[in-house]
């Protein structure tokens, strides 16, 4: 089947390639969601000279403020106006108690379309000629709408503010080819827009909530990453370096490429640094990297890699390196998936750092959503033949209800960072949680950071438990108390 692309970023990649000639689509949402904005914003990509696009307002703001507020938007172009996208305004054709209802309305479309073949016919409000005509009259309206139109290959979009019960009960979305649902929902701590393909006559579209932004450039849909499931791949055989000296020793030779590891600990711990010199390690190799970040900057990255020695300036400035900064106010499951997508498909990427997940995992509020997601995005990094690595917060003294220490299973590899004490000092600790497939140490040994990055150093004696619990042992071998009613030789919480 023949697709016409809209040409929004992301839009077609929903719709599987685009709207079909001549079809019938109706954009539906409440005031403020993106309605107009989007059906202006595939006329303009769409109108030629040859087959402009038409835009009816029915009663609705003035033609010269709707241009005013378009202006803003880069898919806004003023020489299009009249001969590439022509607005025309059918307040005279609409009078309430009419008796041939909205009769002269569509005879005046179906004039248009038939000597002009436009591209494509908006309507806008097409839920406001429900104020013109009683029900027998406007099904008769758009049937003749729909049923004559698609013979010219012009493309009818009805535009109007239709809430979800009206999606069941309307007419329009009976006689519809596709149906855009498009929605404003307001959360803490950032709201966000979503569309959905309700119905795709003929055809196929990628199934449920799509987060999408309106910026400068007009409206950018992000597509659900579950959606897009990745072509099978053979297993790529051998380990990969991890460039921090003692790791690879405990790790059985390193990772598997291809792995997905997951690094937890608390803040300070080394999380950070971690990521930056498995990236380092890799670059130093002529290998290409993404570094997803969401509270340092790209500079600030590059420069606490410089303090260790590592060169990710230069990496970044030739392309090895990309460094991709999702802001705060941009906290989307979609939004970081496509930044990883995008990159993925732009060229060969080994290795992959998303520094911190459990941030993503507070903002959305998607808890039920994040193993699907999870595994999704695990499966396209690796499908493209690539590494991944995932650091996540916990609390000091254990894992965090907002950490991933709930989606382990979905890891390959899971390695905990976290602070000790022993004989009255701070100190750091690492140890191989888990690590699918081969044999690692199962032992907790000394994390350090030096002038020259992160080295693992030998195994802790004195110190038992998990996870922030411990029993800190005098040299002698006396259990010290913390205060907190431990007994003798039985683990207790540090303070």
């Amino acid at each position: 089947m023949r697709r016409i692309a809209t040409n929004v970023p992301g839009l077609d990649v929903v719709l599987n390639g685009g709207l079909e000639p001549g079809s019938v689509v109706v954009v539906a949402g409440a005031p403020g969601t993106g309605k107009t904005v989007l059906g202006h914003q595939i006329c303009f990509a769409n109108a030629t000279a040859e087959h402009k696009c038409v835009y009816y307002s029915t009663v609705s703001e003035p033609h010269s403020k709707l241009v005013r507020h378009l202006e803003q938007f880069a898919f806004f172009d003023s020489h299009a106006l009249g001969d590439k996208v022509e607005h025309i305004h059918l307040g005279a054709f609409l009078r309430p108690g009419h008796r041939n209802g909205l009769e002269p309305l569509v005879k005046e479309i179906l004039r248009k379309a038939e000597d002009e073949e436009p591209a494509m016919v908006v309507i806008d409000s097409a839920k406001m000629l429900r104020e013109f005509a009683d029900e027998s009259q406007l099904r008769a309206a758009f049937y003749d709408l729909t049923g004559r139109l698609p013979h010219t290959e012009t493309m009818l979009v009805l535009v109007g503010e239709y809430t979800p019960d009206d999606l069941v009960t309307g007419i329009e979305f009976a006689m519809a080819d596709c149906i855009v649902q498009l929605e404003y929902q307001a959360r803490e701590p950032v709201d966000r827009r979503w569309l959905r393909i309700v119905k795709m006559r003929g055809g196929s579209q990628r199934p449920g909530k799509h987060t999408f932004q309106i910026n400068a450039s007009g409206i950018q849909v992000f597509p659900r990453i579950e959606t897009l499931i990745p072509a099978e791949v053979a297993a790529v055989a051998g380990r990969i370096k991890s460039g921090i000296p003692g790791l690879d020793a405990m790790m059985g030779g390193g990772m598997n490429q291809g792995d997905a590891s997951l690094i937890l600990g608390p803040s300070g711990v080394g999380k950070t640094i971690f990521g930056l010199r498995w990236i380092a390690e890799a670059l130093e190799h002529g290998e290409h990297c993404l570094y997803v970040t969401f509270q340092d900057t790209a500079d600030q990255l590059v420069s606490i890699a410089a303090d260790f020695g590592w060169d990710l300036g230069s990496a970044r400035e030739s392309g090895q390196l990309v460094i991709s900064q999702v802001p705060l106010g941009n906290l989307d499951l979609d939004v970081l998936a496509d930044a990883v997508r995008a990159e993925l498909a732009r060229q060969q990427v080994d290795r992959v750092v998303i520094d911190n997940l459990a941030e993503m995992v507070f903002a959305n509020r998607e808890s039920e959503r994040l193993p699907a997601y999870e595994r999704s995005l695990v499966g396209l990094i690796r499908a493209a033949g690539g590494s991944l690595l995932v650091n996540s917060e916990t609390s000091t003294y254990g894992l965090a209800t907002k950490s991933m220490g709930g989606l382990m299973f979905l890891f390959d590899n899971v390695l905990e960072l976290r602070y000790i004490e022993q004989e009255s000092e701070v100190g750091r600790a690492m140890s191989v949680v888990k690590m699918r497939n081969s044999r690692h140490a199962m032992s907790l040994n000394q994390y350090t950071i030096g002038d020259h990055g992160v080295t693992i150093g030998a195994k802790l004696e004195g110190v038992t438990g998990v996870l922030g619990w411990s029993a800190l042992r005098a040299p002698d071998g006396e259990t010290i108390g913390s205060g907190r009613g431990a007994s003798a030789g039985s683990p207790h919480r540090t303070s």
